[in-house]
């Protein structure tokens, strides 16, 4: 397998050259557990491990490698190689860490298409799909919604359900398929493209495993039915992997995530509420939280039934939510440095 076969391209080239990585084996990971590595390069895969120098200067999970990322690497005839250097990214998928205020954790990296999936009988939930598109869109990648389990619905469900998401989610493609009897199937797979990577999100139980199975033509992920006692999915996919097909696409699946935690940049949720923002130009005030404000142009919309209430209530559970994030953050790098001056004083008086 060639470098394009695993998604290289021109970008990545010009980002080895500048920081001057061209000494190095280049290889892309493939597969993340616990902070071990799989990299896939020309020459075959090696489990791999992180330099102690990267170790030390990460200043968080965000500057840990991640599935999708081109990494320099030294192999070893062992089969094992250490990662000396990430190349710059250029897309991260990414969600607040569940265990840490204020952290960032990478969920793909060098991503061109995400797939968000949502089964159409129990899962779907348009609150949790503009969710998954803010990441989409603060991350530079292309969202992609698949509406899986079809079969299981009648068709007025799935008209009522494709005008809902045409009516809250603008410009972005709808594919709706069965894993059971692959109707809709012909259609995804011509998105599916040679060298372009898509990473698959959505909770568990939607079909993501066998919808990885049912496009690489062979059972390549575990699959469990849903349980019959809960109604919710079982996690069948339990670490970060990378697929590739045979038509040359690259497939990343992902664990279920029920908790997913926007770390947005606001062009992130600007471009997911348009509608809001494109009203919120005319508030009176610049700094409009358009909860309670005179001459707010938005709550005007909204009360004269020309703005959906529940995408406005979605709108501020986000904002409020990226707020609370950066505010984390702040905090996170004023504690940091004041740690950083103390170990300097510390250091300066020649205590050991």
């Amino acid at each position: 397998m060639d470098l394009e076969q695993l998604g290289y391209n021109s970008g990545i080239e010009q980002l080895r050259v500048e920081n001057n990585l061209s000494e190095f084996e280049i290889g892309r990971v493939i597969a993340e557990h616990k902070e071990r590595y799989i990299v896939k390069t020309t020459n075959g895969e090696f489990e791999s491990e992180i330099t102690g120098n990267l170790r030390f200067s990460a200043n968080g999970r965000v500057d840990f490698p991640a599935v999708g990322d081109w990494v320099a690497i030294t192999t070893f005839d062992s089969g094992n190689s250490i990662i000396h250097k990430i190349i710059p990214r250029l897309s991260m998928i990414s969600r607040q860490a569940i265990d840490k205020f204020g952290e960032i954790q990478v969920i793909a990296a060098n991503i061109d298409y995400a797939l968000l999936v949502q089964a159409a009988d129990r899962d779907f939930n348009i609150n949790r799909l503009e969710r998954y598109l803010t990441i989409c869109n603060s991350s530079k990648v292309k969202p992609v919604i698949v509406l899986t389990k079809i079969d299981l619905i009648d068709e007025p469900t799935r008209i009522r359900i494709i005008e809902l998401i045409r009516k809250r989610i603008k410009g972005v493609q709808v594919f709706t398929i069965s894993n059971t009897t692959h109707e809709g199937y012909d259609d995804l797979t011509r998105l599916i493209e040679k060298g372009k990577t898509f990473c698959l999100l959505g909770s568990s139980g939607v079909g993501k495993s066998t919808l990885v199975n049912n496009l690489s033509g062979k059972r390549v992920m575990s699959t469990e039915s849903i349980s019959q006692s809960t109604g919710k999915g079982r996690h069948t996919t339990s670490h970060r992997e990378m697929i590739f097909l045979e038509n040359g696409g690259i497939l990343i699946d992902n664990p279920g995530m029920r908790e997913v935690g926007i770390v947005d940049s606001e062009s992130g949720l600007e471009m997911t509420f348009d509608d809001i923002y494109t009203l919120s130009k005319n508030c009176k005030f610049k700094d409009c939280s358009h909860t309670n404000e005179i001459g707010c142009s938005v709550i005007e919309a909204l009360n004269k039934g020309l703005l959906d209430k529940d995408l406005y209530g979605n709108y501020l559970k986000m904002q409020k939510e990226r707020d609370f994030f950066e505010t984390s953050v702040s905090e996170k790098k004023k504690r940091d440095k004041m740690l950083g001056k103390i170990i300097k004083e510390y250091h300066k008086k020649g205590i050991k």
